[in-house]
């Protein structure tokens, strides 16, 4: 998304708790920040106001994930997951409201998941924390429409990252699970980042100037068939 962005003629920050990535393009400005604290968000908003003096678009991508159901799930794999995948997001929306407010609007895009809308077994924490999410981009789009402030949801269905590999290594039979999983997409393949670049852009657009409180489904088709498709044709 930071690459799609860019590429498209956006000034671009973005940030994580580690070093700088050493293929980020060197017109983007790194931040070293950690999202799950009120400082991080106003590190980010410091230089957000010092670099542009405005913000247009905002997005929230910052996420994890823990392979366990609820009867497994610890304190501590609860704080992990809702600080990161909710709490994170809150933060941010609530630190750079009022800076994009005062610049006229913009686009806020979360990125959520199809797990906040069905879930996928052994991962409540996640589950849960991605409808965190989807409800709060309603509420945002509501309370904030007047301001000039668009707010939706990107849901991501299986794309290829390390989160897809860890959901697989955890099946009794890795192979077998993901020759399953691609007979359930329609498109035959799984998700790649830039399917989720292309329509972060498109919200970010004056293409899509109409569209708020929404959440959108880019999974190849996964959710739209019945669960018996791929075994009956």
């Amino acid at each position: 998304m930071v690459e799609k962005l860019h590429a498209s003629g956006a000034q671009v920050i973005t940030c994580g708790r580690g070093e700088r990535p050493a293929d980020l393009p060197t017109a983007v400005a790194w931040v070293h920040a950690d999202l799950t604290r009120q400082e991080g968000g106003a590190a980010l908003h410091k230089t957000a106001s010092e670099s542009f003096g405005r913000l247009d678009i905002l997005v929230n991508n910052a996420g994890v994930q823990v392979e366990k159901k609820v009867t497994e799930s610890t304190d501590q794999d609860w704080d992990l997951v809702m600080e990161i995948n909710a709490k994170a997001v809150f933060l941010c929306c609530r630190e750079f409201i009022p800076l994009m407010a005062a610049s006229g609007g913009g686009a806020i895009i979360n990125i959520g998941s199809i797990s906040g809308n069905v879930s996928d077994p052994g991962m409540a924490l996640y589950n849960a924390s991605k409808a965190f999410v989807h409800g709060l981009t309603r509420s945002i789009a509501v309370d904030h429409g007047a301001e000039g402030i668009r707010c939706n949801a990107i849901c991501p269905g299986w794309i290829q990252t390390e989160m897809l590999e860890a959901g697989f290594d955890v099946a009794r039979n890795p192979d077998a699970a993901k020759k399953d999983a691609l007979a359930r997409h329609a498109l035959g393949r799984f998700g790649t980042p830039q399917d989720v670049a292309n329509v972060a852009l498109w919200l970010s657009s004056d293409d899509s100037a109409y569209l708020t409180g929404q959440t959108f489904v880019v999974d190849g088709g996964l959710t739209a068939a019945s669960p018996l498709q791929p075994r009956l044709f």
